[in-house]
């Protein structure tokens, strides 16, 4: 059975026993029909009459069709087969209760379903126990199929119940072990004095582990698998969602088919921190479903402040593959430049810094390999995207202010020698004098108007981002080679 739960199994076994029960009484209603012709016609011809009697035209004794219907049916009696004690009475068998309840002769249809579909369920669920047959081979056989058929849904009844049982015990046995974990639990934090939000966060959390796995631990299942399946389900899983992220697109199938190997199923509950601004970065998650938001506030020392979202197939801690790619230990981990923190439950498969460190250093021996990765990391990284928009605000800025400047000083260069002609020409102190308050009055509205019309606020190029750092890509091909025999 492709089923797997009790209400499952339960609908569809009710299913199969509806459709027999549909079938079987519908050729037993059909069967009927026949015996009563089969009787008929044995009468006529034990009185030597034609079977034309039977139907509409012809030469009958009786043309009155009520009279010729009393007539047929005191030739064939309705008797139980028990209670039949003369050979010539015709044995209806099974048959006698549709023709005795009129069940046959009637035109109401739902009184014709009922009936039938009835007779049949009740017989087929007690394999055909209560059927009393006439010595006719085909209403025995009917009656042998039914009691077979019955016995078939019976076995696959019992069956499945088998299964739902055994499948409830297993559950029940997971549900007892997760129980007694969340027992465990509220032990820990009542004695570890934790305050509500952390223990309503690990409540979340272990909820939703539990609603994503049903206590099933994947990874020691994979495990258990041979390598070579084992990699073809990490493949299937993994391989598609790995393709989705345009970094990868630089990496050979080695590589990928490693990385599938290596990843690891993770979940994080709703409002869940998976990592602070300033910490270092051990994982790289790569998103299957639900939503992160990432912010960025330069540890607070700028005023800076940068927000994205993350969905699925997006992935963060890119800061790992830089330092993956020129650090030669695990000694100094990366240090995280945002906080990340889930919005929605999310689940994601993470790549370790170990395995990452360990994949790369194997895989990406070519420095112009690696130079490519660090060129598509530049355009798809977050950070760098951040820090290229900020760079460009303030460069713009600078130039906007730098041009306001030279503006500025032209018309005071042009205001000048204006006011040299004129004083040149004056001949009175007075007039000099007052050419002079009105060019300084001037050169001040000047520099108003011109700061009004900059309307942007200065970025000091020192409250900026610090720019990502570049790992140093200088191999050579003779120190790969030393490096792989390493």
């Amino acid at each position: 059975m492709l089923i797997e739960t009790a209400w499952a199994g339960a609908a569809i076994n009710h299913f199969f026993y509806m459709l027999a029960s549909h079938v079987v009484g519908a050729y037993w209603y059909l069967k009927s029909t026949e015996r009563q012709d089969k009787c008929w016609r044995n009468w006529c011809g034990a009185h030597n009459l034609s079977t034309s009697y039977l139907y509409c035209g012809g030469d009958r004794t009786h043309n009155d069709p009520a009279v010729r219907y009393t007539f047929l049916n005191a030739s064939c009696p309705l008797i139980d087969p028990d209670g039949i004690e003369d050979s010539t009475v015709f044995n209806f068998g099974i048959f006698i209760k549709a023709l005795r309840y009129q069940v046959v002769e009637t035109r109401d249809f739902p009184y014709k379903f009922s009936y039938c579909f009835w007779w049949a369920l009740r017989n087929i669920s007690s394999l055909g126990s209560n059927l009393d047959t006439s010595p006719f081979i085909g209403e025995v056989l009917f009656a042998v199929f039914i009691s077979m058929f019955g016995l078939i849904l019976f076995s696959l009844l019992i069956g499945n119940m088998q299964k739902y049982l055994q499948n409830l015990q297993s559950i029940a046995s997971k549900i007892e072990e997760e129980r007694e974990k969340r027992k465990n639990t509220e032990l820990w934090m009542s004695h570890c004095m934790l305050p509500e939000s952390l223990k309503d966060r690990i409540r979340e959390y272990r909820l939703y582990k539990w609603k994503k796995t049903k206590g099933v631990n994947e990874d020691g299942l994979i495990n258990d698998l041979p390598n070579g399946l084992r990699k073809d389900i990490k493949r299937h899983l993994c391989m598609a969602l790995l393709l989705r992220v345009p970094v990868t697109g630089v990496f050979d199938e080695l590589l990928m088919n490693a990385m599938c190997d290596r990843l690891k199923r993770v979940f994080y509950a709703k409002g869940t921190y998976i990592v602070m601004e300033g910490d270092p970065v051990d994982e790289m998650p790569f998103i299957v479903r639900g939503k992160l938001v990432t912010m960025t506030k330069n540890a607070g020392r700028t005023g800076f402040f940068n927000l994205f979202y993350f969905r699925a197939g997006d992935f963060f801690g890119e800061e790992l593959l830089p330092w993956s790619l020129e650090s030669q230990s695990f000694s100094f981990q990366p240090i995280s430049t945002k906080t990340v923190r889930a919005i929605t439950e999310v689940e994601a498969f993470a790549l370790t810094v170990h395995d990452l460190k360990s994949l790369l250093s194997y895989h990406l021996l070519n420095p112009l390999h690696r130079k490519q990765v660090v060129r598509t990391l530049r355009l798809y990284s977050q950070y760098w995207r951040a820090w290229a928009a900020c760079f460009i605000q303030a460069a713009w800025r600078h130039y906007l202010m730098m041009k306001r400047n030279k503006a500025i000083r032209e018309a005071e260069d042009r205001l000048k020698e204006a006011l040299l002609k004129a004083v040149g020409t004056s001949t009175t102190p007075g007039a000099t004098n007052y050419a002079l308050r009105f060019a300084a009055n001037m050169l001040r509205v000047l520099s108003r108007d011109g700061g009004s019309r900059a309307g942007l606020p200065q970025i000091p190029w020192s409250s900026l981002p610090p720019k990502p750092s570049d790992p140093l890509v200088t191999l050579t091909q003779e120190g790969t080679k030393k490096e792989r025999r390493k």
